[in-house]
């Protein structure tokens, strides 16, 4: 979907459409204040000059998308908030309606699958569709068919999706963004030298910061420049399974098919501060969040039936540093209390010396509550001292 979020928001407000507006940065207060101001006006009269300005905006929220308009001015997903200000100082902001766009996500997503069935989620805003045996599907390369979704999707939700048309799902992943917003582009096998192999590295859907930093050192700028080495080399270099996927991958060779039904691997919440907090100077503070953390991950279990087992926690200090720990309980569950526990014992384990900005609450190993492995006792012991204790963590 194209700017899936930002574009939800201007279902609401279509008087926004070609400004620069980022969506993201907190609890959902906007809406409230505006409709209190203009009380009585149709949303979509709203006056441009009522929003706030990401000028204005302070905080420590980072952006989850932006339209068009922002993004030309560099502004882009994951960006903190303060540092898309220094950029385009006169964009819009608003925070993030979940309700709205689960909404819009659960609708063009039916609309797909009443067209073409075999569809894998890949999040809110995004699917794999395998059309290989769909009628018709086949004409024009593919392209037949992603007009009728697009207008099928433009029909029922007012909303725009961008899609890429390949052999197998790497490629049409990178095909579906060369020509975003509202295009279709088709890539066949041999178009991989000439149209895949000129983008940069970190394209490829698996290759991340760090991968890159290491392809950069060893003059690898390109997807061309890995598809050039020697599968060995690359092996010698990453490892024997991540170099060997790397070269299929510069070469466009994916054999995964579209699974249309997942089990998640684990549930989590986070929240980043709006200031850094001390775990004694604003221990009352932290146990609060933490606390809400873990009753919001035990909520997010029960409404989609899992259980689970192994409890972790995240920390991320002022320096940016990152630390994560966890444990394994005896059995499987969805209780806030037992979850609550359990990361309490985990923070006994990290150094709460430095202030936090970030504080998150995992769930893994997860079941089907009810089913036999959520019934059963689990093989791994409580690791000794941990559940077992009785003294409260830090927070507590």
């Amino acid at each position: 979907m194209d700017a899936f979020f930002a574009s939800v928001e201007l279902l609401r407000y279509p008087q926004l459409k070609g400004l620069p507006v980022v969506i993201g940065g907190g609890r959902r207060k906007v809406d409230e204040m505006i409709r209190e101001r203009y009380d009585g006006l149709p949303s979509g009269e709203i006056p441009a000059s009522a929003f706030p300005l990401l000028k204005d905006y302070v905080g420590r929220g980072v952006i989850t998308t932006a339209t068009y308009a922002a993004r030309q001015f560099g502004v882009g997903s994951a960006m903190g908030m303060m540092k898309a200000a220094r950029l385009c100082p006169q964009a819009l902001v608003l925070p993030v309606d979940f309700d709205e766009v689960r909404k819009y996500s659960r609708l063009f997503k039916s609309t797909i699958a009443e067209i073409a069935p075999l569809v894998e989620d890949r999040g809110v805003d995004e699917v794999y569709i395998d059309f290989t045996d769909v009628p018709g599907g086949q004409r024009e390369g593919g392209r037949v068919l992603a007009r009728l979704i697009q207008r099928a999707i433009h029909e029922r939700t007012g909303l725009t999706c961008s899609i890429g048309v390949a052999p197998n799902k790497l490629i049409a992943k990178m095909a579906s963004e060369f020509k975003k917003p509202n295009g279709i582009s088709v890539v066949y096998q041999q178009d991989v030298e000439t149209m895949i192999w000129p983008l940069p590295v970190r394209k490829i859907n698996g290759i991340g910061p760090k991968a890159e930093i290491k392809l950069t050192k060893l003059h690898l700028h390109t997807i061309g420049d890995i598809a050039r080495q020697e599968r060995d080399w690359l092996i010698d270099n990453f490892g024997q399974s991540y170099g060997a996927w790397m070269h299929d991958a510069a070469w466009g060779r994916d054999d995964r098919p579209v699974v249309t039904e997942s089990e998640p691997v684990s549930m989590s919440r986070e929240t980043t501060f709006e200031r850094d907090l001390h775990a004694v100077r604003d221990r009352a503070e932290l146990g609060a969040i933490f606390t809400d953390l873990c009753t919001r991950v035990a909520e997010d279990l029960r409404r989609k039936g899992y259980v689970g087992k192994t409890i972790g926690i995240k920390l991320r200090y002022e320096d940016f540093r990152t630390a994560t720990r966890d444990l394994t309980l005896p059995q499987f569950t969805d209780s806030a209390k037992t979850i609550r526990q359990a990361a309490g014992q985990c923070l006994k384990r990290v150094d709460l010396k430095q202030k936090l900005r970030l504080l998150g609450v995992r769930v893994g190993k997860l079941a089907k509550a009810g089913s036999d492995e959520a019934m059963g006792i689990a093989a791994e012991p409580t690791p000794v001292g941990r559940v077992a204790e009785a003294t409260p963590d830090l927070f507590g």
